[in-house]
C-alpha cells in the first residue's frame, strides 16, 4: 500500500494548524510567540513574547500545561495533541498572565503492516463484537446493542458459548479488559462500567466515568487500564478505584486520529481500531503517536455477507501463539492473524 494510500484510509490528510497569535492581551499587546506554525515531538519551542508597545520587562517564566519549562525547552519526553504555554511577564511592577494553545504532532510516518492469516474459526454471526481478549489462554467477548448486549466466555475453536450473562436491556456493552482475575467492562453512553469475577461472572461492582466522554475500548498494561471514549483520547484508569488520572491523545505527524475504538495492549503498545475504517494503528502508550498501522479492509470480504454485517471490531492478542485474533461486528467467522512490515 502506497502512503498516499494509507493517509486517505485513515482519514490522516489533516491541515497542519497554525498556531498564530490568538491570545493578544488587549491591554498591553503581549503575546507570546513560539516562532513555529507547527511543532513536532523533538522539536524546540524556542519561546519569545511579542511586545509592540516595548514595556519594561523585567522577567518572565514560562510553563506548559502546568509545568514549568524553560524558553527553549526541547518537546521530548512528552505526550500529543493540545496543549496551553502559559507565560508570567513581570514589567514595570506589574504582572500579566498570558496562554496560547499549541498542538504537538508526532515526528515519525508510521509504519505499514501487512498481515497473513494462519487460522479461521467460526464466531457467532448475531454478536455485535465490542471487546475481545484472553486471560489465562480463555477467549472473552463483550458485545453490544441495547437489548443484546452480552458478556461472554468462548472457546475461540468452535465458537461455542462456555459461559454467557446479558446486560440489562437500557445498556449498550462496549469493551472489556481483565486484570488480577477481574472483568472490567464497559457501556457506551449510560457513563458506568462493571466489575466482575473472571470465574464466576458475578457483578463484584460498579463504576461511574469521569472526564471521558463515552465508553468505547478497554485494555490493561497489568498495572493500568487505557479506555478509549470515541475520540482521539485514551484515558489512563487506576483499576483499583477506576478513576481517570490522566489521558494521551493519539497524533500522526499529520494530525489527530479520532474514533478509537477496540483496544488492546501487545508487547508495549496499544493497538487500536478505528471505528468505520476497518483498520488498525499501533500507538506509543508514552506519547500517543501513531508508530504503526494495519490495513485489514479485505477480511469483511472473507466473512458472510448479510445485512447486518458491519465493521471490524476486536483484537485479542494470545501471547503463548503469538498471534492477533480479529473479528468484527455481525461477522460469522474470527481469524487468527500474524502481522509484519511491509
Amino acid at each position: 500500500m502506497q502512503l498516499s494510500k494509507y493517509v486517505i484510509l485513515l482519514c490522516l490528510s489533516l491541515i497542519l494548524i497554525n498556531c498564530g497569535d490568538t491570545n493578544t492581551s488587549k491591554k498591553t499587546g503581549l503575546s507570546i510567540d513560539t516562532k513555529e506554525k507547527s511543532l513536532m515531538l523533538g522539536d524546540t519551542l524556542n519561546l519569545s513574547i511579542t511586545n509592540p508597545k516595548n514595556l519594561n520587562i523585567t522577567n518572565v517564566s514560562y510553563q506548559l500545561d502546568g509545568k514549568p519549562i524553560d524558553k527553549n525547552t526541547v518537546l521530548n519526553d512528552i505526550t500529543l495533541g493540545e496543549k496551553t504555554i502559559t507565560a508570567t511577564v513581570n514589567y514595570d511592577d506589574k504582572t500579566e498572565t498570558l496562554t496560547r494553545p499549541i498542538k504537538i504532532y508526532n515526528n515519525i510516518i508510521p509504519i505499514i503492516y501487512s498481515y497473513e492469516v494462519v487460522n479461521t474459526y467460526p464466531h457467532d454471526i448475531t454478536s455485535y463484537t465490542q471487546g475481545l481478549e484472553f486471560y489465562n489462554g480463555e477467549l472473552f467477548e463483550s458485545t453490544g446493542q441495547k437489548g443484546e448486549s452480552k458478556l461472554r466466555k468462548v472457546n475461540f475453536d468452535t465458537g461455542e458459548i462456555l459461559k454467557n450473562i446479558d446486560l440489562e436491556n437500557q445498556y449498550f456493552g462496549e469493551g472489556l479488559t481483565i486484570l488480577d482475575d477481574k472483568i472490567y467492562q464497559l457501556t457506551w453512553q449510560a457513563k458506568r462500567g462493571f466489575v466482575y469475577d473472571v470465574h464466576s461472572f458475578e457483578r463484584l461492582s460498579i463504576f461511574n466515568y469521569g472526564t471521558s466522554k463515552e465508553g468505547w475500548g478497554l485494555c490493561n498494561d497489568g498495572k493500568t487500564l487505557y479506555k478509549s471514549d470515541g475520540t482521539e483520547k485514551v484515558w489512563l484508569l487506576n483499576p483499583d478505584n477506576l478513576t481517570e488520572e490522566s489521558h494521551i491523545e493519539v497524533y500522526t505527524e499529520k494530525g489527530k486520529i479520532p474514533a478509537l475504538n477496540e483496544l488492546e495492549w501487545i508487547d508495549g503498545k496499544i493497538f487500536a481500531n478505528i471505528y468505520q475504517r476497518n483498520g488498525v494503528v499501533i500507538i506509543n502508550p508514552k506519547t500517543g503517536g501513531v508508530e504503526g498501522v494495519i490495513d485489514f479492509k479485505p477480511l469483511r470480504k472473507l466473512v458472510k455477507q448479510h445485512d447486518e454485517l458491519d465493521v471490524l471490531n476486536g483484537i485479542a492478542y494470545h501471547p503463548e501463539r503469538q498471534t492477533i485474533f480479529v473479528t468484527g461486528k455481525n461477522w460469522d467467522k474470527l481469524f487468527e492473524v500474524k502481522i509484519k512490515k511491509r
